[in-house]
């Protein structure tokens, strides 16, 4: 069949292309592959004319009226016809016509869908349905099953859903379609696709380039209907298999928005008739079960639309004010009524503390102004009820009173039910909706205008609002709003009940003390709603910063209501925008910041770090807080030095020697002398000079693409910086040898004599240095290379290096700026997984948990060479400071078992890493030892090329799903994990089920690529 419709392909279009077989329900769709690829179309014999003329005039008309849309084109037959009418081999008439091929995936089997995605989605649609309204045709009239306005059909097929118990549903959602029924059938009829389904849409996209709608096919459906049936439609089989439905659906329904503006009255019918198509698809799919019973098909592709239905029951007065807003709406029509009201009645309300705040001052409880709580995920009773007292408020001046900000985001909401997920890192609500006025205990409550009550509880839930009451009231245009009162004494509002009518100024409430109104320092929350749809009396009293929109709306700023100004009451956080901008403008532009979109940080705690938002991020990357982030205990040890004195080594301290004695207790007996310097940057610069003052020698090996710091010694020394773009490039002293790479490297891992070939290269560079007549100091080599790609090289290969360079009279020194310090889990140390001793060891960042601190130890030997030259000193190396913070890291890890912890959590991260490298042909290697590991991404399993697109594309999503990891290695493709080690067993879970998601994503992109 091919050759005949290949040459009347030829025939009839004057194309010449090789022919292959596309799904087609009813009819023949031939892939055209040529210099241009088509999709020919052969109509069953039965289809009517008309019906192909309606697609093809339609697919004309929206390429003339809307040249960006993504529509293929129709190609005209050579006599200038949409289509034509060939006799097949059996003699029968078919109607044929050419597509032009559009190429992409389809949005089902996408693998990286996102919101960019489905906005962009809802603007095509929207597009489209505005560019059909000048289009009209006889076919467009049409009765039949899968027109929405026609949807009732189903009421009369309930009985085929099996089980009986989806009835309900079904019957529920047919309830829902009659009640807006009449409604729809007045809104404006146009010319709609009315099958933008998950198959119909074609997506391209790339790791560098963002995911886009390549393709709106099939008009196989169209008909004449309302525009918002198009939309719902579309919206129906968005949400299928979507772990966060209303998230999607907000996305596309502002795409639609943006190009084809909804009205409210539309918005309000979408979740019906969302539904209602759901319905028809699994009612259809149980008549088609009956007529084809041995089809599994038939009845499997219902379960996406079963599993929606039965376990995504929104709030639907909920999801219309989402999508009403995020069309740029009000909540509800009367709220700008009630908003431009209360500004102009301000100042005429009763005060609500029966006094006047004008003067009471504001103070900030942000994550960026305040250090409560110390435990972002866990205030103490202490900290709830003192909040603020740091001030020279609350308990210390009992009759002041002081306001906290609306809009300010805080860390002080720390229980479970402000966590939207089942990690420490997920989503949660920190940014206030009220304004705080802390005032003392039984302090008055009044009303501030007339009032009616809607209702009054009691919670002795910790950190709830003890004693609230929500009040009704009527503008002067008989509008309806409410205020809520949160934190009062539950004795105080016994007297209470709903329907309740309170006058303006009537005092009916007190503030409670700490036992009775959740824990808090005594204060009143006093919120503002414009609306109570889908919310009821469950008012939260602060938002997600992702949703910061919404909840505005529904709950704005109350400070009229005080008889003050928005600015006074409303927090203003510093803006990352201009953060950047000024960093811009005042620093060096090769000071790089991390990830396509750079975050900004205000605290931190343990492996987790937090936004300006509040939004907690798991932090898997930076090894320098290696104990965690503002650890009490370095917090209480610097705070108490810096009371009493803070000096250098010129003058004799205890510290100095206890630091140094808490270093040497782990170190071989060999190395005995101490250097306290201020960075690993200065230790690996003095280790140089040590070296060669003992050997009288200048020349350096070193493995290629290693780090050792930022001075110009250092960088003499780190090939990853002389050999970058712009770098000075190697000096005539510097040898380099490979990485013992044996996974990528030249020696293979396969190979058992692969650690002595990579160290038989020390020969080489020795000759080098014989033939410069040169002289060796040392080689220097960070034990395990990170910036080389987190390289665990193969047993034996330092031993045999060492023994080459001691031959010679060198000095081995040992850069363990990355794994010391326990980091590996079984070995304190990398060198002793290596089985050697080096001369010098150097030490870095990690010790000082982020203050400044560098050690290098060595032998006396080595120490009394380097003596003999002039004095060494270093300012604020060993300062008392430094050495009390040192020494408390080191006490810290063996206190809190911190070395048992990186090789437990390391082993269950490793595990499921192994799984992940043989479920994705992205995944090359997994390597590594404790919390030291590299994830090597590649294109191609069997070739090993490098991921470098891979590796930039997971560490961005990986932030975006709030897990920080960074990548390295020559070719940048290897992901870095290594975080502080105090990192628990959830964190781990996490990395790995985000990791799982992102790979995917990554190889669905890969693959549509290929």
């Amino acid at each position: 069949m091919p050759v005949f419709w290949r040459n009347v392909l030829k025939r009839v279009w004057g194309v010449d292309a090789q022919l292959s077989s596309l799904d087609g329900e009813y009819d023949l769709n031939l892939l055209a592959t040529g210099q241009r690829n088509y999709v020919l179309k052969v109509m069953r014999p039965s289809c009517e004319e008309s019906f192909i003329d309606l697609q093809c005039r339609a697919f004309n008309h929206l390429r003339q009226h809307a040249q960006d849309l993504p529509i293929p084109d129709i190609i005209k037959t050579l006599e200038g016809e949409l289509y034509t009418r060939v006799k097949d081999e059996n003699g029968e008439n078919r109607i044929v016509w050419l597509l032009e091929k559009i190429e992409g995936v389809t949005y089902a089997c996408f693998g990286a869908k996102n919101n960019a995605l489905r906005y962009e989605l809802g603007a095509t649609v929207g597009e489209m349905d505005r560019a059909l309204q000048g289009f009209t045709h006889p076919a467009l009239v049409r009765d039949f099953k899968w027109n929405l306005c026609q949807a009732q059909w189903i009421a009369g097929h309930i009985d085929t859903i099996v089980p009986a118990s989806r009835n309900v549903i079904i019957q529920q959602i047919i309830d829902g379609y009659y009640s807006i029924h009449s409604s729809l059938l007045k809104l404006p009829q146009g010319a709609i696709h009315n099958d933008v389904n998950d198959y119909n849409i074609l997506i391209q996209g790339s790791l560098t380039q963002s995911q886009r709608v390549s393709g709106i096919i099939d008009l196989g459906d169209m008909c004449s209907g309302p525009r918002i049936c198009d939309l719902a439609i579309s919206s129906a089989y968005l949400v299928l298999d979507c772990a966060e439905p209303v998230k999607a659906l907000e996305a596309l329904v502002s795409g639609y928005h943006s190009r084809y503006p909804l009205t409210t009255e539309e918005i309000e019918m979408l979740w019906p008739l969302l539904r209602m198509r759901l319905a028809v698809s699994v009612v259809n799919s149980m008549l088609m079960a009956k007529e084809t019973p041995d089809d599994p098909y038939v009845v499997i592709s219902q379960a996406p639309a079963w599993t929606f239905l039965e376990n995504h029951r929104l709030d639907e007065k909920m999801l219309s004010t989402r999508l009403r807003v995020v069309c740029g709406f009000p909540i509800t029509d009367s709220a700008p009524r009630v908003t431009a009201w209360l500004k102009r009645k301000k100042g005429c309300f009763a005060q609500v503390l029966g006094q006047n705040l004008t003067d009471a001052p504001m103070h900030s409880l942000s994550v960026e102004a305040c250090t409560t709580p110390s435990n972002p995920f866990a205030i103490t009773s202490q900290e709830a009820s003192t909040i603020g007292c740091d001030y020279g408020y609350g308990d210390a001046q009992e009759e002041s009173i002081w306001l906290g900000y609306y809009n300010e985001p805080r860390l002080i909401y720390t229980e479970d039910a402000f966590r939207k997920g089942p990690y420490k890192a997920s989503n949660r609500r920190t940014v206030h909706l009220g304004v705080d006025v802390f005032a003392p205990a039984t302090t008055l409550v009044y009303t501030p205008l007339d009032s009616k009550v809607v209702c009054s509880e009691s919670s002795d839930v910790y950190l709830d609002y003890g004693g609230m009451v929500i009040l009704s009231h009527l503008s002067d245009d008989g509008d309806c709003f409410y205020t809520l009162y949160g934190h009062l004494d539950p004795t105080s509002i016994n007297h209470l009940v709903p329907g309740q009518l309170l006058s303006s100024g009537t005092a009916f409430a007190k503030l409670g003390d700490v036992d009775v109104n959740g824990g808090w320092n005594p204060h009143l929350h006093f919120q503002l709603a414009l609306s109570l749809e889908g919310i009821g009396h469950d008012w939260p009293g602060a938002a997600d910063p992702d949703e910061l929109v919404l909840w505005n709306a529904i709950f704005p700023n109350p400070a009229s209501l005080l008889n003050l100004s928005d600015k006074k009451t409303c927090f203003v956080p510093t803006q990352k925008a201009e953060i950047l901008n000024q960093r811009k403008a005042k620093f060096g532009d090769n000071l790089k910041l991390t990830y396509s979109d750079p975050v900004m940080f205000m605290r931190g705690w343990k492996h987790h770090l937090f936004d300006e938002w509040g939004r907690p991020y798991l932090d898997s990357y930076n090894n320098v807080p290696h104990v965690g982030h503002a650890h009490p205990r370095i917090q209480q040890v610097a705070a108490d030095q810096l009371l009493r004195m803070n000096s250098n080594t010129r003058y004799l301290h205890p510290a100095q020697i206890a630091f140094a004695d808490k270093v040497l207790s782990r170190m071989p007996k060999s190395l005995d002398v101490c250097f306290f310097v201020n960075s690993g940057t200065e230790a690996n610069e003095l280790a140089l000079r040590l070296a060669r003052a003992h050997t009288g020698g200048k020349d350096m090996i070193t493995p290629d693409h290693g780090y050792h710091g930022n001075t110009t010694g250092a960088i003499d020394i780190s090939a990853y910086k002389f050999n970058a773009k712009g770098g000075v490039g190697q000096a005539d002293w510097v040898q380099l040898i490979d990485v013992a790479d044996d996974y990528r490297g030249r020696y293979r891992r396969d190979d058992p004599q692969c650690a002595e070939k990579y160290a038989a290269q020390v020969d080489n560079a020795l000759a080098n240095i014989k033939q410069r007549h040169g002289k060796l100091a040392g080689f220097i080599a960070e034990t395990f290379p990170s910036v080389g790609g987190q390289i665990i090289p193969p047993q034996g290969y330092l031993k045999s290096v060492y023994a080459r360079v001691r031959a010679v009279g060198g000095v081995c020194i040992a850069d363990e700026v990355q794994t010391a310090l326990g980091r590996l889990g079984e070995y304190y140390f990398a060198f002793e997984q290596q089985q050697v001793v080096p001369d010098i060891v150097v030490l870095g960042k990690p010790i000082g948990n982020g203050h400044p601190i560098g050690v290098l130890v060595t032998s006396r030997a080595i120490a009394d060479s380097f003596a003999q030259g002039p004095e060494y000193f270093s300012t604020f190396g060993g300062s008392n400071l430094s050495c009390r913070i040192g020494k408390e890291v080191l006490d810290i890890v063996d206190d809190e078992n911190l070395m048992d912890n990186a090789l437990q959590m390391g082993n269950l991260l490793l595990d499921g890493l192994h799984s992940l490298h043989d479920k994705y042909d992205i995944v090359g290697d997994v390597r590594g030892q404790g919390l030291f590991i590299g994830l090597d991404l590649v294109t191609d399993k069997e070739s090993r090329t490098p991921g470098t697109d891979i590796a930039d594309y997971v560490k961005n999503r990986m932030r975006e799903n709030r897990i920080l990891m960074g990548t390295e290695g020559p070719a940048d493709n290897i992901l870095k994990i290594r975080p502080p080690m105090c990192i628990e067993r959830q964190d781990v879970l996490m990395i790995l089920n985000v990791m799982d998601k992102v790979l995917a994503e990554a190889q669905s992109l890969i693959n549509m690529k290929d």
